[in-house]
């Protein structure tokens, strides 16, 4: 019991370099502007359900250690893409009713959607490579 306490702690505690970007903080960079958090349910529909631009939706939690690997590299390419495509972040553990209502049982879990449509989905970890090629899926490049 103590080994996962200690484990836990260890697992949400900030670090540096490009896995602290993963927590709540936000950018003044250009790429980062295209990378934020849901508030709530109604910054949800307002922010990805009614946006003119695609959306990558990254379904994460703190204490999930691939989430911490997948969000800062996913973060990266969408940067890259310029304002094409977004990036919502949903933490699962505070956002649960959004989790339910977008059928997800596993993270990291990110949907790909347009137009208020969920058009591609993925669970787990991807190499930098699959990552670009589900970005330009979505983008039609």
């Amino acid at each position: 019991m103590a080994q996962r306490l200690a484990l836990q702690r260890l697992l949400s505690l900030p670090t540096r370099g490009p896995l602290a970007s993963h927590g709540r903080a936000f950018g003044t960079s250009a790429g980062r502007r295209s990378t934020f958090n849901v508030q709530d349910g109604s910054d949800f529909q307002d922010r990805v359900v009614n946006s003119p631009k695609p959306v990558v939706v990254d379904f994460h939690a703190q204490w999930c250690g691939p989430c911490k690997i997948l969000g800062p590299r996913l973060e990266k390419l969408v940067a890259k893409l310029e304002g094409k495509v977004l990036m919502a972040k949903v933490d699962i553990d505070d956002h649960t009713d959004l989790a339910i209502e977008y059928e997800v049982s596993a993270v990291p879990t990110v949907l790909a959607m347009k137009n208020g449509d969920v058009v591609d989905k993925f669970v787990g970890i991807k190499d930098e490579d699959q990552l670009e090629a589900f970005l330009k899926k979505l983008i039609g490049a």
